[in-house]
């Protein structure tokens, strides 16, 4: 799967995001992953009921924009992040 783009607004700042998807999400393994200009600054893995938690934090966003970043990646797969994967 192609990544795709994310954009946030927080503070009359505007943040532009990249985010990749991993199909082969393994148990232990982030399956999303956010970058910035070309550099990884999180990582999401989804719970059993399809919400996204964070997983890593290596760019040390603030916990407000991670959840946006959750929010519109779980509306981006609108049939439910596991179910993605099964399609």
């Amino acid at each position: 799967m192609e990544n795709y783009p994310i954009t946030i607004s927080l503070n009359k700042e505007v943040h532009h995001f990249e985010v990749g998807e991993y199909a082969h999400h393994e148990d232990g393994k982030c399956k999303f992953r956010v970058y910035k200009n070309g550099k990884h600054v999180a990582s999401f893995t989804p719970d059993i009921h399809d919400f996204l938690q964070i997983c890593q934090n290596p760019g040390s966003l603030p916990e407000e924009i991670l959840h946006e970043l959750a929010d519109k990646i779980e509306a981006h797969h609108p049939h439910g992040i596991n179910d993605d994967l099964e399609n």
